[in-house]
């Protein structure tokens, strides 16, 4: 009975956090005239396969994550895959129930689970952030290139445009800032920035995060030791963001009318478009990635407002919230509830921290 009742709550907290989503993301949009209706109406008549084929890609891309992690994590000590692949899943669903705030949970889980010290997943993780970082950084470039070609039309798309120029000239110069740190490390070491920022850690305060993010990133560093380390890498990623391509593009046709004359080049725009959206406000529309990528349906490609929404709200709900069918159970398995989650989140930077100074002593 206690079973039974357990996998009831389990169905019932990814229905509710499922419905929320869509409750939220449709409001998104600021469309008087786009209602519930018409997007379940909309979602009726789309194609089941497409759709399906979308959600496999995107676990397939958890598992594809989980890989590059497994391939960091194996320099530090045990590597499992299927352990780091459902604690991922866990770690994103945290980030779609609590935000931005949720990130340091997946590190936090994998730290427990492995039996490994905080501070040199949270390494790992802030050299995962760099492998994200210089991806987006070539999808906007690329997204810019196409949309030169596209024929655009009112002020909505040059505000979208002056948007994506904006946040893809500071990916490319945090991209290559990150890449002369890097190397920097890579030549002389992490133990003389470790000596060097000691006295930082101790002080606690804004000095001692500072010093854990920085320690924490030399950290992860030294997890890539080859170039075949680097390459497998560099495949996983792009793997990665090829399968999110193919779920832009799949979605896209399961609508029909406009959206299925999207070939993989417009998918390509789009996708850069949404990144830019979830990095950045848009002038005169706001924030969101759902916002970006309707513009971007509407306003290069003039696809029909409601047909443009819908699309925009099953991107964001594949891409972001689906995550939750799977990590919601993973994380009521592990015993977490949102108070937990909650703590974890807030005593992260702590951990972190004394997980460094401890490690910047055994150095000594």
């Amino acid at each position: 009975m206690q079973t039974s009742s357990r996998k009831l709550l389990v169905v019932l907290i990814v229905l509710l956090a499922l419905g929320y989503a869509i409750y939220h993301s449709s409001g998104m949009m600021h469309l008087g005239d786009f209602s519930g209706a018409k997007l379940l109406f909309a979602i009726r008549h789309a194609d089941p396969l497409l759709l399906i084929l979308s959600l496999i890609a995107i676990y397939a891309c958890y598992a594809l994550r989980s890989l590059r992690w497994k391939l960091f994590q194996r320099n530090l000590g045990p590597s499992r895959f299927i352990p780091i692949y459902a604690m991922t899943l866990a770690g994103f669903a945290a980030i779609f129930l609590l935000g931005r705030a949720g990130e340091p949970v997946r590190p936090l889980l994998l730290a427990r689970k492995e039996k490994l010290p905080i501070a040199d997943l949270f390494g790992i993780y802030a050299l995962e952030r760099l492998f994200d970082l210089a991806s987006a950084a070539v999808i906007a470039a690329v997204g810019l290139l196409l949309f030169q070609s596209h024929a655009h039309v009112g002020e909505t798309a040059g505000k979208l445009e002056t948007a994506a120029k904006t946040t893809g000239s500071l990916l490319f110069a945090g991209v290559i800032g990150a890449i002369i740190f890097l190397l920097y490390l890579r030549l002389h070491g992490s133990a003389l920035l470790e000596r060097r920022m000691q006295g930082w850690v101790i002080a606690h305060g804004w000095r001692g995060r500072i010093a854990g993010i920085i320690l924490g990133f030399a950290r992860g560093v030294q997890a890539i030791q080859s170039r075949s380390d680097l390459a497998l890498s560099v495949f996983y990623s792009a793997v990665h963001w090829f399968f999110v391509l193919l779920v832009f593009l799949w979605v896209s046709h399961s609508f029909g009318g406009s959206l299925s004359t999207i070939n993989l080049g417009d998918a390509m725009l789009v996708m850069s478009f949404t990144l830019v959206g979830s990095a950045v406000q848009l002038p005169g529309v706001g924030g969101g990635s759902q916002v970006a990528s309707f513009l971007a349906y509407t306003a290069v490609f003039g696809v029909e407002k409601e047909a443009a929404a819908a699309a925009s709200i099953v991107v964001w709900l594949i891409t972001f919230a689906a995550v939750s069918l799977a990590g919601v159970p993973l994380l009521i398995h592990e015993g977490l509830s949102l108070g937990k989650l909650k703590d974890m989140a807030e005593h992260e930077k702590e951990a972190a921290i004394e997980g460094a100074a401890q490690q910047g002593d055994s150095a000594q």
